[in-house]
């Protein structure tokens, strides 16, 4: 198995790609912690990864709070002795602003959510990476975090700085045997936007003009496996990159 005795922490497990991702992991070996607001979601993801005969726990965490993400981590040690990956998928949507209709509260909780959760989570399994010398970190970025029309104007400049965050922390830590690397997803099929209150229609349908050279929509389950070559010694020589997973969307 990959993954074999290393322990994972992922954010947004509850569904969507942080589910499957959770599920596939515990497949090829890992402990599993199941990290999401939704608890009542996370306990349904660790029930049917031990149903499957593997190991996880789940745990309430709202990554906007800085304590949530560093009792996260700590929990974690103290279940399983350590950490070895570390999955920063939490993540929700603006309601497709364009920049002059975003109001403050949008953009604070969007980059609390997306951006700074990445980064406190990071900080925090850092020094236990140093410890050990090894470390490997996967961030959900987007093809938001490419391109400029795919959502809002808050998301878009949310995920363009999980990139940024990405390809620094894997390039200044390389030599220390920690890896950080990002998924940029295209269109998939989860429940992200029901975090989406109060669509901007003009927004929207600016947006909507990319679709359609979509080819298709993507499911969880093929980002979870691409979630996976990024955790396991397959990708050994990937570091500080975004892999775009989108069908060809953003080829055209």
């Amino acid at each position: 198995m990959k993954l074999q005795d290393k322990v994972a922490v992922i954010t947004g497990a509850a569904s969507g790609m942080g589910r499957e991702i959770a599920l596939i992991y515990a497949k090829e070996g890992a402990s599993v912690v199941v990290s999401d607001l939704n608890l009542e979601g996370a306990e349904a993801t660790v029930q049917e990864i031990k149903n499957n005969g593997g190991n996880a726990v789940a745990l309430k965490t709202n990554v906007a709070l800085e304590d949530d993400i560093q009792q996260l981590i700590d929990k974690t040690i103290d279940t399983f002795g350590k950490v070895d990956i570390l999955v920063n998928n939490a993540g929700i949507m603006d309601n497709m602003e364009p920049a002059a209709d975003i109001e403050d509260k949008i953009w604070d909780r969007i980059f609390a959510v997306n951006t700074t959760s990445v980064m406190r989570s990071t900080r925090k399994v850092l020094p236990l990476f140093l410890e050990q010398q090894g470390g490997i970190i996967v961030n959900i970025a987007s093809a938001g975090g490419l391109y400029g029309a795919r959502a809002g104007a808050a998301y878009t400049a949310s995920k363009h700085a999980v990139v940024g965050f990405t390809k620094n922390t894997g390039f200044m830590y390389a030599d220390k045997g920690i890896r950080c690397n990002a998924i940029a997803p295209g269109a998939v099929i989860t429940n992200i936007g029901a975090s989406m209150t109060n669509i901007n229609q003009y927004g929207a349908a600016k947006q909507q003009l990319g679709m359609a050279i979509n080819p298709r929509a993507g499911s969880a389950e093929e980002i979870a496996k691409v979630a996976l070559f990024l955790a396991s010694d397959d990708s050994s020589f990937l570091n500080g990159t975004v892999i775009t997973a989108d069908g060809g969307w953003t080829a055209y």
